[in-house]
């Protein structure tokens, strides 16, 4: 997405999608630059020109092309799906649903990217904070979907832009929290679990994100004092993570069941603590992995 396209994404984000951005990324989506706004289809006679482009030998390409990729979409779905039940059917059931983001993230990831966003928050911040207003409902729109489609009431989150460092504190309540407070409180109004990792660390954030429902949300840490985020969050939302990948990859099973037991005597005091890495689990030990499995049974107990 380019700097003068805002407009465009503001009063028709599905249009933008469909005839500005995806042709621009993808290479056998081109042609959709040719498609008329579906809204150009009225009930007169004239109005047949907005087919027209149907019928242009690239487009009807790309049409196949999007067929292709939700045919080996089905395909990717099923092997999960396969493997769901199979785990299910051993006794792990699946955590997550749904799954959605930050509007800030979604602009700043997938439209603008890091550098244009940033920029935009200096050069025109008005435009950007109307988009993340336009971008909001769709996100709740796209948490509620894939939960309903999973038949699973967890919507993850992963956040990125808001980490400690990326912005400042007034550029987070500007910028980055309303509109994702507005998502989370939409997808509980829906009767669904926000489950929102926030990666990097969120030291500087505890006290802004405290402003949500008590017992409706649970927050996966990354890099975050667990002590803090205990205490300021304890009593209103569910904490996870975080135990460290390098400890994981790289330390003892008797440094990790160490390490696990303190952090349960300090996040999982009075419950409310669900252990586990702070990051996504790869290439570790089995040893490893059975140490933290072991350290949940052994020192997991609320007394």
């Amino acid at each position: 997405m380019k700097a003068d396209e805002y407009n465009a994404l503001i009063q028709d984000p599905s249009d933008f999608w469909v005839r500005i951005y995806l042709p621009r990324i993808f290479g056998a989506l081109k042609p959709l630059e040719k498609l008329a706004p579906l809204t150009d289809v009225l009930e007169i006679v004239m109005t047949c020109g907005s087919f027209l482009p149907l019928g242009l030998p690239e487009v009807q390409d790309a049409l196949k092309a999007l067929i292709a990729a939700g045919n080996e979409a089905r395909r990717w779905a099923g092997v999960l799906r396969a493997l769901d039940h199979a785990l299910q059917g051993q006794g792990f059931p699946a955590f997550l649903g749904g799954v959605s983001k930050a509007p800030f993230d979604i602009i700043g990831d997938t439209l603008r990217g890091t550098h244009g966003i940033m920029l935009d928050m200096y050069r025109q911040p008005e435009r950007l904070l109307e988009a993340l207003e336009v971008i909001a409902p769709l996100a709740i729109r796209m948490g509620v979907a894939s939960a309903k489609a999973a038949r699973h009431p967890v919507v993850f989150m992963p956040l990125h832009k808001g980490a400690d460092g990326f912005l400042s504190d007034m550029q987070y309540r500007t910028f980055y929290w309303p509109t994702l407070k507005k998502v989370i409180i939409g997808l509980i109004e829906e009767g669904l679990v926000p489950f929102l990792f926030a990666e990097g660390g969120y030291n500087s954030r505890l006290e802004v994100i405290r402003d949500l429902p008590k017992g409706k949300t649970i927050w996966l840490f990354n890099d975050t004092d667990m002590a803090r985020a205990k205490e300021i969050l304890g009593d209103i939302a569910c904490i996870s993570g975080n135990v460290p990948i390098t400890l994981l990859s790289l330390g003892t099973p008797e440094e990790i069941k160490e390490y696990c037991k303190q952090l349960i005597k300090t996040a999982g005091k009075d419950g409310g603590f669900i252990l586990g890495s702070g990051a996504t689990i790869d290439n570790i030990k089995p040893e490893n992995l059975r140490a933290l499995i072991e350290s949940a049974r052994e020192y997991g107990s609320y007394s």
